[in-house]
């Protein structure tokens, strides 16, 4: 599915403050973490922690849920792609605030030079989109698109290295604006690789090797270099797992009144817990486990869970239904509209409420609710569409029936995600308030003892870190 960015948000949080820890607290400022890995385990939502622990009572996520801090009620993103689900994770700010992006811009294995190979040789400037710079015709890189800075850019500023692996070179943009959040990237191809679990679970063993490289500070074959090589264990290091996103993808869970796990999502599963425990094995084998604190946040879930739920509707339906001239729109498990001209978007409106049983849609999202939502201003920002459609849970808007699931919208399939943190000093607590994934981003700086207030979208947020870290 093509990444695009949009000038979307979902929520903000109350003001990032100093942090004190209680009895059940491990590090104040003064005494932080030397290292933070940060894994988004793709499609995880937080329903399949519990199923996980259940099914693996002895798994290595049940192991450090023992001495960490589970969120149950975590929220990625809206929309909940997965450029703007990283985002929310790196810069503590909503796409909203992240932006802007022009509509038509697109980020993915296009971009490479050759996307057919799994080390594609990296972005092609040919293949970027271009925009006027100071009057001149430029290619704009992924990671100039962003308003603000990225917890990358800040820990490498701080003297620091850091190092992240990804599916396409197009993730460049956790470098941020400044392009020098990276010591190293790891991005393999992902659109190279076959669409099934089998294969994708290869592909996710890079992203591990390359993980185990790093915490013995060495620099696998096809890094990306940006300023390295690396001399030492990063103090900022992650990554993604894609295998588990393959599987409810192609699979589902159970077509059962609990959607327990299919095999090709125990398949998974049971993947991600032996690399997540190799990780952990190997920090411990270096010395550096108790200096590192592990954070677990998906940047995206899947929807639906429950398999009955599923169906599809064209999405040129829901372009006709509009009645009125649509300049661009972008559909899965929501759709996003732009009108040729704005005069018309009560027309177009009224129009698809009045066929919401023929579309499948639960509900039209325009104007000043669209704004007061939180979603930005079609009138000020050319980024933000000027109606949002969201479908029944289940619906997914394409043509293809190759999948089962989809992420990108706005229900809390697609939304309420796997979050924890772990470190053998920490003393178990489960926090079930809610929570944004937003809050990752301030919480790694906090734990590296690196001042939150040098996070730009965190600040205009006023995104606070996560409980049991104040």
């Amino acid at each position: 599915m093509a990444t695009l960015f949009f000038s979307l948000i979902f929520t903000a949080a109350a003001a990032p403050h100093d942090w004190h820890h209680g009895p059940p607290g491990y590090h104040h400022e003064g005494n932080a973490y030397k290292h933070v890995v940060a894994i988004s385990v793709d499609g995880m939502h937080g329903s399949d922690v519990t199923k996980w622990v259940a099914l693996s009572p002895n798994s290595n996520i049940s192991k450090l849920l023992q001495t960490g801090y589970e969120y149950t009620d975590a929220w990625t993103s809206a929309p909940s792609d997965s450029f703007p689900g990283s985002l929310a994770q790196f810069t503590g700010a909503t796409p909203k605030t992240t932006g802007p992006v022009p509509k038509v811009f697109v980020y993915d294995e296009t971009n490479d030079y050759d996307p057919t190979q799994l080390f594609s040789g990296g972005i092609d400037p040919a293949n970027l989109p271009q925009a006027f710079v100071d009057g001149k015709c430029q290619e704009i890189y992924p990671h100039q698109r962003l308003r603000v800075n990225t917890i990358f850019e800040v820990v490498h500023s701080n003297g620091l290295q850091t190092a992240y692996a990804d599916k396409h070179p197009a993730y460049d943009l956790v470098r941020g604006p400044s392009g020098t959040g990276l010591t190293v990237g790891y991005f393999p191809e992902i659109a190279a690789v076959a669409n099934t679990v089998a294969a994708t679970i290869a592909y996710d063993q890079l992203h591990v090797d390359a993980w185990l490289d790093w915490i013995k500070a060495a620099t696998p074959v096809n890094t990306t270099v940006f300023d390295g090589p690396l001399t030492t264990t990063p103090a900022l290091f992650g990554g993604n797992f894609q295998a588990l996103s393959v599987a409810q993808k192609t699979v589902g869970y159970n077509n059962d009144s609990q959607s327990s796990f299919s095999p090709a999502i125990v398949r998974a599963m049971s993947f991600v817990d032996a690399s997540i425990g190799a990780v952990v094995n190997e920090l411990a084998a270096t010395g550096l486990l108790e200096d590192t604190l592990i954070v677990v946040a998906s940047k995206h879930g899947q929807a639906p869970i429950d398999r009955h739920l599923y169906g599809t509707v064209d999405p040129q339906l829901i372009t006709n239904l509009t009645g009125v001239p649509v300049a661009f729109q972008t559909s899965d498990d929501i759709a996003l509209i732009f009108l040729e001209n704005a005069a018309d978007t009560a027309t177009a409106t009224a129009n698809l409420r009045a066929h919401a049983a023929e579309g499948k849609i639960r509900s039209v999202i325009w104007g000043a609710n669209l704004t007061a939502s939180g979603f930005g201003d079609p009138a000020t920002d050319p980024a933000v569409p000027n109606i949002i459609v969201q479908p029944e849970l289940g619906i997914i808007y394409t043509n293809s029936h190759a999948k089962v699931a989809e992420h990108g919208g706005l229900s809390s399939d697609d939304r309420q995600v796997a979050c924890f943190v772990s470190n053998p000093r920490l003393r178990k607590q489960v926090f079930d308030e809610r929570v944004a994934t937003t809050q990752v981003a301030p919480t790694v700086l906090h734990a590296l003892g690196i001042q939150t207030s040098l996070l730009q979208g965190a600040v205009q947020e006023g995104t606070q870190i996560l409980p049991g870290f104040w």
